[in-house]
């Protein structure tokens, strides 16, 4: 099957000028196809297949070996048995006899110089399922794509513990693949190379560790240049001798028993005694034997306990280890019900994400963007962070409390959020000066980075923000209690924008909050200028950044900040599942403090329902033509794209701003978040207003999803309040929705922002919750529709695995909205471009079928949502979560020229020059120091398109909470 890249957010900010934006995921090929062409074609054709005994799939990877792009292709191979073709995507599919052929979509026609597509097909067979041997492109013959070594870690083993001065034994075994050997082979602690081995067998000791945990892989280098990492391996070095338990967390159901295994981490003089006891919760799990006894000759063999649990009791307990002059284990056991499949997974992919030698967390606790350092999507790093890794953590400590009825992690995720991500009054000094009735200066949105910057615009009047005072009344300061969007977590640029101060530097270690879009809705996350939210001039030029993005007389030192409603929305939604489920514990009380500060944010993000300039709401064209708002006329009530703050760094300066958002986008609606700030009393705002403005936005966003619902049952785009992001006049005929013109792809175009099927499972996962809750009809009305559309695009394979929609095209427009008689769409189209086997996707679809099942006794929804949870769990396991591999054709645009004006001169913290000449990578020159690198540079000298491996935070917890909204609703 295709494996496309799970396409991610990406939002961007500008300062009076946000224009917020995501980017998703594109097979390296340009729309369109042109005559296919013979002559001068160089090609290689990478051939994979999922096989079930009885038919299998292929994907074969069409990679552009010529100096010249590709329009359009028609790709040719025989098979040597019976296999016959049943399907196929991403191409026009055919077969004659033991022929295939497959030709472009119209989509997919241009492969650029160096670029790859993806095409898959179905096949039933009987007998041999050999590989074919030969393909061809447009008439020449191509050859296959070099595979890339193995390399598999054998030392030390998962788990293992060192005192600290301890040598680490690493060793790894490596093997090359197509006539190829191996050069060498590195180990690596993340991204410190600790050392390499030439020859085999390759080994390496490794002193020095730093006391704490440590995610260690072996890296194989062969003679035709390629590389691949190992799997991860991960240890913990202690300060002294400890005891070594494994694994840490363990679920065993009622009636049953379970086994951890106990040693020490090095070698005793004499004989130790360990006690085993239980010194906190279920009373109902015992552990014997009570006490073991280590030997210097045996202290590393590990000794097994066994975990009785009773036939009826439910709950965690803490079984303590202790031996004298060891450091304690601790082993978090729960007990399960007797059928609790599902939480048993939970539990299990909990704690491989919260094991600390996976790497998913920095040392403050804040949730990484991924495991892998070498990612770019919506963050430019793997070891960022966006806010919706805060929410996601949030919601799967929520889950974590209903499973276990510990809810000490659930408050301590608040926490941490609320301590890196919030910003702090230090962070937003100049809140006081703000002047509701002037938020903000106008300037316009421009197509292109290229015309940017965008001038202020202090001839065109903003309209009143009607809700500031009240905020202030209710909560008794000027600061937002909303976050910031993003975050250099490991200060990887070296901004040094930690949490209270303004500019540490490259010096500060801590995370460091960032800003990246904000160049209108062409300018991809490839063509972004990091810069710092704390602009004070220390790096850039000669104005810092700012002049890359607003153009003005003067420029003054300042800080700003940008909110993604759907993440403060989600921290919002897990809150709204922890009061429920610790209430039905008997423990409401110990999340009570947590959930008034969901209901604060949530009373702050009623910032996202306004217009930017709190223009009016409705046929609004013209900057200046468009009437100021007043009262709550320039709210849309609507989930939108962003919401911004900022002011001077100079507290005499007496400035500050903000702004909402224009743009709605049919993806970030959170109708479950909207219900609970409206009509769930532990959760309704404080301010005047605020219940009010929520439940008309309940009703607003129902309207919304029915207004864009297609034909066949997708979601489409959106609708902005400001045309082309500068209130210009849209096309006659463009379809309105309460006055806001109906947008194909709200905010962002590289790639379009309403093309991933993602979007359309995050977003009808909430409206599945809400409907649960409520059993609402006009909520069953759209779920139904769109339920039956998209299990009709799902394929569950005979062995389990499967396929679901990714890439969507659109074509048409909805009808203009009538409340009283809602159109029926007819003209307003949705077809599936490709399909993928992505986990996290997939996860969030289990769950949307997971709760309308619930609701509705919808048979095959539940059918295919335990199928989705049963596929993923029994194919795509690894040491570190749940993943699949994904071929990234679009790291070909590392050497993307990124849009500096002439003249404007600069460096990044690092001394990165920044000028007309610049790369994406060349601003960012940190990423040749990373192990993959190397992946990078082969392809961009013509190689294969990389394949990585990703764990990223987001879905590794989407996976788990499927798992137990399935085991709390179906099981």
């Amino acid at each position: 099957m295709p494996r496309l890249r799970p396409p991610r957010s990406r939002r961007h900010l500008t300062a009076l000028t946000a224009a917020l934006s995501l980017p998703l995921g594109l097979l390296a090929a340009g729309a369109g196809a042109g005559t296919a062409q013979a002559a001068a074609v160089q090609c290689s054709v990478d051939y994979k297949t999922n096989d079930w005994g009885s038919g299998f799939t292929a994907e074969l990877t069409l990679t552009n070996r010529g100096s010249a792009a590709l329009n359009g292709w028609t790709l040719t191979y025989s098979y040597a048995g019976d296999q016959k073709l049943t399907n196929g995507w991403n191409g026009v599919w055919s077969q004659s006899g033991k022929n295939v052929t497959v030709t472009n979509a119209g989509w997919n026609g241009t492969v650029a110089a160096g670029a790859a597509v993806t095409a898959g097909g179905q096949f039933t067979y009987s007998g041999a399922n050999a590989a074919p041997a030969n393909f061809a492109v447009n008439g020449t013959s191509c050859t296959g794509a070099h595979q890339p070594p193995v390399a598999v870690l054998t030392s030390p083993a998962a788990g293992a513990v060192y005192a600290a001065g301890a040598a680490v034994p690493l060793a790894a075994t490596a093997a090359a693949a197509d006539g190829a050997t191996v050069d060498k082979v590195e180990f690596y602690s993340d991204t410190t190379l600790l050392g390499t081995d030439t020859t085999a067998p390759f080994a390496h000791s490794a002193t020095g560790l730093a006391t704490g945990a440590h995610s260690l892989y072996a890296k194989a280098y062969d003679s035709q240049g390629a590389s691949a990492e190992s799997a991860p391996v991960g240890i913990t070095v202690a300060a002294g001798p400890a005891l070594v338990a494994s694994p840490g967390q363990l679920a065993v159901r009622q009636g049953a028993t379970g086994t951890f295994d106990l040693r020490l981490s090095t070698a005793p003089t004499a004989n130790v005694t360990v006690t085993v006891a239980r010194t906190s919760g279920n009373s109902d799990l015992t552990a014997a034997p009570a006490s073991l006894t280590f030997t210097p000759s045996n202290w590393n063999t590990a000794q097994k306990v066994t975990v009785t649990a009773g036939a009826t009791g439910t709950g965690t307990a803490v079984l303590t280890a202790t031996a004298p002059g060891h450091a304690p284990a601790e082993i978090q056991v729960t007990q399960l019900a007797a059928d609790s499949t599902y939480d048993a997974r939970f539990l299990d992919l909990y704690g491989k994400i919260t094991n600390p030698a996976h790497g998913y967390f920095s040392p403050e606790g804040i949730p990484y963007h991924s495991v892998e350092t070498l990612i770019v999507e919506a963050p430019d790093h793997g070891h960022e962070t966006t806010s919706e890794a805060y929410s996601y953590l949030i919601w799967l400590q929520a889950m974590y409390g209903k499973v276990t009825g510990d809810w000490t992690r659930f408050n301590g995720a608040w926490e941490i959020m609320e301590r890196y991500m919030i910003p702090t009054h230090a962070d937003q000094p100049t809140n006081s000066s703000y002047n509701a009735s002037k938020p903000a200066t106008y300037a316009p949105e421009w197509d292109l980075p290229s015309q940017y910057p965008a001038r202020l615009d202090s001839g065109v009047t903003s309209g009143s923000d009607p809700i500031a005072a009240e905020l202030k009344s209710a909560y008794g300061t000027d600061d937002i209690y909303g976050m910031h969007w993003i975050q250099d977590v490991d200060n990887v640029y070296g901004f040094g924008n930690e949490p209270g101060k303004c500019s540490a530097g490259p010096t500060a270690t801590g995370p460091s909050y960032i800003n990246t879009f904000q160049r209108g809705p062409q300018e991809s996350v490839w063509e972004t200028v990091t810069h710092p939210t704390c602009d004070n001039f220390s790096y850039g030029g000669k104005n810092g950044y700012l002049d890359l993005f607003t153009g003005d007389a003067s420029y003054a030192k300042q800080w700003k900040y940008t909110n993604a409603p759907d993440a403060d929305a989600r921290a919002v939604q897990a809150a709204y599942w922890a009061d429920l489920w610790a209430k039905q514990q008997g423990k409401g009380a110990q999340v009570s403090t947590t959930v008034g500060k969901a209901a604060k944010m949530g009373d702050y993000l009623r910032y996202a329902m306004f217009d930017k300039y709190f223009k009016k709401v409705g046929d609004c064209v013209g900057p200046a033509a468009c009437p100021a708002g007043t009262g709550k006329n320039s709210s849309h009530y609507l989930m939108s794209w962003y919401y911004a703050w900022g002011g001077a760094v100079d507290t005499s300066a007496g400035w500050s701003w903000r702004i909402g958002s224009s743009h709605a986008h049919g993806g970030y609606q959170n109708p479950l978040a909207a219900y609970a700030l409206s009509a769930y009393a532990p959760l309704r705002p404080k301010s005047a207003t605020g219940q009010a403005d929520w439940a008309t936005s309940l009703d607003r966003q129902l309207e919304f999803y029915r207004w864009l619902q297609s034909d066949e049952g997708a979601i489409a785009g959106g609708a902005t309040n400001s045309w082309q992001g500068r209130y210009a006049t849209p096309p006659a005929g463009t379809p309105t929705f309460h006055g806001m013109y109906y947008d194909e792809k709200p905010v962002y175009h590289d790639p379009a922002s309403n093309q991933w099927f993602g979007f359309q499972a995050w977003s009808m996962e909430r409206v599945a919750e809400y409907y649960q809750q409520t059993g609402d009809a006009e909520a069953k009305t759209v779920l139904d529709k769109w339920v039956s559309w998209a299990l009709s695009k799902t394929t569950i394979n005979p062995d389990g695995t499967y396929r679901i929609p990714s890439t969507l095209q659109w074509s048409g427009a909805p009808d203009t909205w009538n409340a009283a008689n809602p159109g029926a769409n007819a003209g307003l189209h949705v077809t599936v471009a490709d399909y993928t086997n992505d986990v996290g996707v997939a996860a969030a679809y289990a769950k949307t079928l997971t709760y309308y099942a619930a609701k509705s006794g919808h048979a095959e929804a539940k059918r295919v949502a335990k199928a989705l949870l049963d596929g993923m769990w029994d194919h795509h396991q690894d040491p570190l979560g749940i993943a699949v591999e994904e071929t990234r054709a679009d790291y070909n645009r590392f050497d993307d020229p990124v849009y500096v004006p002439t003249g404007w001169t600069g460096a990044m913290p690092n001394g990165d020059t920044v000028n007309g000449t610049s790369t994406f990578a060349s601003i960012r020159s940190f990423y040749q120091d990373d192990p993959a690198w190397p992946k990078i540079e082969a392809y961009l000298a013509g190689g294969a398109a990389p394949v990585f491996t990703y764990h990223r935070f987001w879905a590794q917890a989407d996976i788990a909470l499927a798992m137990g909204s399935y085991a709390e609703l179906l099981e």
